[in-house]
């Protein structure tokens, strides 16, 4: 989803470091190749983040709005699965044929089908897929159009490889470095279902997610000092997890009706001591909302509606407003986060855990 208009998903990191002043002049350098060039091994390359057959990277193309849009673009030739086996059959047949043979060795059965690819793999359109990214320099921010861990990781080291900066995904371990000097092994489990067995494994997003459901019900606003009060809002489909349940049979979806989170499912897989790993966020401040499904153990965001926009019609200052409000979110989450590891690492943790606890229980389901 592109990052100048609708809904997006994205994951967010920080630069440590100052950009360089040819920063485009080194992406340029990276940039993919042509299409002619791509073949049955992915290409991968940088183009603007406005399409991606745009390899002309400059100031005019690739900055807008005060930032850089840019595209990390993979391309590659696939030949389907069926086509692949039909012509490889017909290979095999007439070379059985020609060397009078009753059946064709599994070597050359092998060798025949990277002949046939290699023969036919041009004739394939190139599939492109592509990774966008928008960089604050003013903030050293980045925001990245991936979630799955593949994406992030392609991301990470081809910006790197490009740039010799390594951007740092916000995620709990930073915020727990950069606020209180602190790491994740260091920092306390939330056992909600208070059950032998559960809460001895670290999942720091699902904790944080629990307790944004926990707080959101008992109080939900907080105050920024610069942006204002905020108000959150948890919402459904719910996917819960137990404990190193990362995908699969572990895991249950909540969908019930209008309210899913007062549903039997959802007090019965809290009270066997699975956490949310899933849900749709809603956070609000006066009259502008952002809204989307938040990733816990990603901490990533998809399908995430932004702010309504002041009706500008110049294009630069829209993609300014669209990046301004990415960068609010980020605050107000950087925000509540420290509002949840201020309460698990304080004096007062059992009194805390202990009334997630009892909300946990004592929720009402329908």
């Amino acid at each position: 989803m592109p990052f100048e208009r609708g809904s997006v998903t994205f994951s967010m990191f920080e630069l440590q470091c100052d950009l360089p002043d040819d920063l485009l002049e080194l992406f340029a350098a990276k940039k993919t190749g042509t299409l002619d060039s791509v073949d049955a091994e992915p290409q991968i390359g940088w183009v603007t983040g406005h399409h991606m057959l745009d390899t002309t990277i400059n100031e005019e193309t690739a900055q807008i709005g005060g930032c850089y849009y840019l595209m990390l673009r993979q391309a590659v030739r696939k030949m389907p699965g069926s086509l692949l086996n039909a012509l490889c059959k017909r290979e095999e047949e007439a070379y059985r044929r020609a060397n009078n043979l009753e059946y064709v060795s599994a070597k050359m059965k092998k060798q025949i089908r990277e002949e046939t690819l290699e023969k036919h793999i041009q004739k394939m359109p190139p599939a492109l897929s592509g990774i966008p990214l928008v960089v604050n320099p003013n903030e050293k921010l980045l925001f990245v159009g991936a979630t799955s861990r593949t994406q992030i990781e392609l991301f990470i080291d081809n910006f790197f490889q490009t740039t010799k900066i390594e951007p740092l995904q916000f995620s709990p371990g930073l915020m727990l470095e950069k606020m209180f000097q602190s790491t994740e092994a260091s920092f306390p489990i939330l056992n909600i279902a208070n059950q032998p067995g559960t809460g001895t494994e670290p999942t720091i997003g699902r904790d944080f997610l629990m307790w944004l459901w926990f707080y959101s019900e008992t109080t939900g606003k907080l105050q920024h000092p610069q942006y204002g009060e905020f108000d959150i809002l948890i919402e459904g489909p719910l996917t819960f997890a137990g404990e190193g349940d990362s995908r699969g049979s572990g895991e249950t979806t909540v969908k019930k009706g209008d309210s899913p989170l007062r549903s039997a499912e959802a007090k019965a897989s809290v009270s066997v001591g699975k956490k949310l790993k899933k849900a749709k966020l809603s956070l609000t401040r006066e009259k502008q909302v952002w809204s989307g499904t938040f990733d816990a153990d990603q901490f990533a965001f998809s399908s995430f509606k932004l702010p309504e926009g002041d009706a500008l019609t110049n294009e630069d200052e829209v993609f300014a407003e669209r990046v301004q409000n990415l960068s609010v979110f980020r605050e107000a989450m950087a925000l509540y986060f420290k509002k949840f590891a201020d309460a698990m690492m304080g004096m007062e943790f059992p009194k805390f855990e202990s009334e997630i606890r009892d909300w946990a229980k004592n929720r009402d389901a329908i």
